[in-house]
């Protein structure tokens, strides 16, 4: 058994690495654990020879600014809490005298100029009256699927006909598709992610004769499937920014449908807690949070009905 201050010693690159293999390793999903990986590269190339010991709260600061250089300000917060939880840790077990990462200051660079992240209600009437929705499942109708219910691209890949329950209007999301690797069904993001999604029936009318002659246990879209598995989510990017060209709108991404979608729904006056549900989220923070200018938006709304309503009190 080593002791503490020969552990203390070790180069802080080569903890983190343990501390992934025995804690992260087979309890998170591949595409988090490549974060991970991701994370102890950048530790390697800008801090080699940083030792744990050597973790003083300027030489953390140090890192995060070093990383900063090269990140925008959200990268950089993530990064800070994947070196947080192996940091708090080692402090636990007494390696670390204090915690160094305590009222870190996050920098980043200025984010670069995105997409809007959602449509208003005409702008997606206008995308979807732009659709070719033949009489085959092809991308367009993905798209239609994607706006109407708001999932995430990988559960929508996943779909298959058992999942939808025509007599009730609803779609059971349970699993996702693994389409940055070699395809087949993986777990939810998180348990919260299993849900059962609510549609209108002419959804139901038009996906219950798409689907009615294919076979069970495979993915509706699987004939629009890579043979290895793959979907390359730039190939339905750039579908959907055609389409919203031919529409003449402003150009959207595919996981943009799902902002239009909890976005329209918030407008529309459904609760938070309801959206939340209905999108997987695994708490109403993690929903107020990205949608934080969207609800800014209705409470002053709701503002001048109260003041309206007061001033009509007399």
């Amino acid at each position: 058994m080593m002791k503490k201050t020969t552990l203390s010693q070790q180069y802080f690159c080569d903890y983190f690495r343990e501390w992934v293999v025995t804690y992260k390793e087979g309890a998170i999903r591949s595409v988090t654990m490549k974060k991970y990986h991701a994370t102890l590269w950048w530790i390697k190339t800008l801090a080699p020879q940083l030792r744990l010991s050597e973790l003083t709260r300027i030489n953390y600061q140090k890192l995060l600014n070093d990383y900063a250089k090269q990140h925008e300000r959200q990268t950089t917060m993530d990064f800070h809490h994947q070196l947080k939880g192996a940091i708090l840790d080692a402090v636990d077990e007494g390696l670390l005298l204090i915690d160094p990462t305590r009222k870190a200051i996050i920098k980043g660079k200025a984010p670069a100029v995105k997409k809007n992240k959602y449509l208003n209600q005409f702008e997606l009437q206008a995308l979807l009256n732009h659709l070719n929705l033949s009489t085959s499942l092809t991308w367009d109708w993905f798209i239609l699927l994607v706006a109407k219910t708001g999932m995430r691209f990988s559960e929508a890949l996943a779909i298959t006909p058992e999942d939808f329950d025509f007599s009730h209007q609803t779609l059971h999301v349970n699993k996702t598709w693994n389409y940055k690797e070699q395809g087949g069904f993986s777990p939810t993001k998180n348990r919260s992610s299993v849900r059962k999604i609510q549609i209108d029936w002419q959804t139901v009318i038009q996906f219950s004769q798409l689907i009615k002659a294919l076979p069970e246990g495979k993915p509706i879209f699987s004939h629009l499937i890579l043979g290895n598995g793959r979907v390359y989510n730039s190939t339905l990017n750039g579908i959907l920014s055609r389409a919203c060209k031919k529409a003449n709108i402003a150009e959207i991404s595919i996981h943009g449908l799902r902002h239009t979608h909890a976005s329209l729904l918030l407008f529309a006056g459904v609760s938070i807690a309801s959206v939340a549900r209905r999108l997987g989220h695994s708490s109403m923070t993690t929903t107020q949070h990205t949608y934080l200018h969207i609800i800014q938006e209705l409470e002053n709304q709701d503002t001048d009905i109260v003041m309206r309503h007061l001033a009509g009190l007399c």
